[in-house]
């Protein structure tokens, strides 16, 4: 690959490295508090955001964020008035249809609808690329901060009731910092890129890993492995990258998946085979 080559696509590469690495950690969580719907919900409503923002002239990238955050922020509030069970795949399914129905009735936008399905990694604008670099670098800081109010809040809610302390305010932060990556991911990688990453590694993580603190690791690592090779295959195969994406994870998975349950029952047979 020749100097013009790196320059075209070091930029793009950083950027999804950045969002392989802060939305599995972010999936753990959401996986842990059983919300996980929440990263289809976010980025479906991040890009209908987007694409409404472009029909009006303005910044796609500050449409994303604010429908995202505003969804993010009504969570709560919904939430006491919905099923919570129902309130993200209603939110995913008015995200979904606004979107289709703008790019089909406006040609302006038509070219961005497509994109935030399919991943527009290769035309990553410098702006998008400060966000993804803030995305993670403040997502590493705030969990690391945050986690363990969380893990408590989910694990022993009694816990704060006791000490008569509120963990309403981290929550709330921890779903605006969700919203907000997922909205800028869905700009990059596209709406089941996004997902993928947020749910695919945390669920093998939390199916191998032994424990939390080895579970944050296999995710991110294992995330990062995949959008490496989706990268590489992409781009020497001219395919669109969130699909790509997509299939290296979920292929990932099901191979590590079936490996670990042989692995297991090679266990068992050798204990029944050597009781002793």
């Amino acid at each position: 690959m020749n100097e013009l080559s790196l320059e075209l696509f070091w930029k793009p590469y950083l950027a999804g490295a950045c969002f392989s690495l802060c939305l599995p950690l972010l999936g753990l969580y959401l996986r842990l508090r059983r919300e996980y719907g929440a990263a289809l919900a976010y980025g479906q409503i991040g890009a209908l955001g987007a694409v409404g923002a472009l029909a009006l002239g303005l910044p796609t990238l500050l449409g994303g964020l604010m429908t995202s955050l505003a969804a993010a922020s009504g969570k709560h509030w919904l939430s006491r008035r919905l099923p919570e069970s129902g309130l993200f795949p209603l939110l995913f399914l008015l995200g979904w249809s606004g979107t289709l129905l703008l790019a089909a009735n406006l040609p302006a936008v038509e070219h961005l609808g497509q994109a935030l399905f399919e991943g527009q990694l290769y035309f990553v604008s410098r702006e998008l690329l400060y966000g993804a670099l803030t995305a993670c670098l403040l997502g590493a800081v705030l969990l690391r901060r945050w986690g363990r109010y969380l893990l408590l809040a989910e694990l022993y809610p009694a816990h704060f009731l006791a000490r008569g302390q509120s963990v309403w305010p981290v929550q709330v932060g921890f779903d605006l910092l969700a919203a907000a990556a997922l909205a800028l991911a869905v700009m990059c990688l596209g709406v089941m890129g996004a997902f993928a990453l947020v749910f695919a590694p945390p669920w093998l993580a939390f199916i191998l890993a032994p424990d939390w603190r080895l579970a944050r690791r296999v995710a991110p690592a294992l995330a990062f492995f995949a959008y490496t090779l989706a990268f590489v295959l992409a781009l020497y195969g001219d395919q669109p990258f969130g699909p790509v994406l997509t299939l290296a994870l979920t292929g990932i998975t099901l191979v590590l998946l079936v490996f670990s349950a042989l692995m297991r029952r090679t266990k068992i047979f050798s204990r029944n085979e050597n009781p002793l």
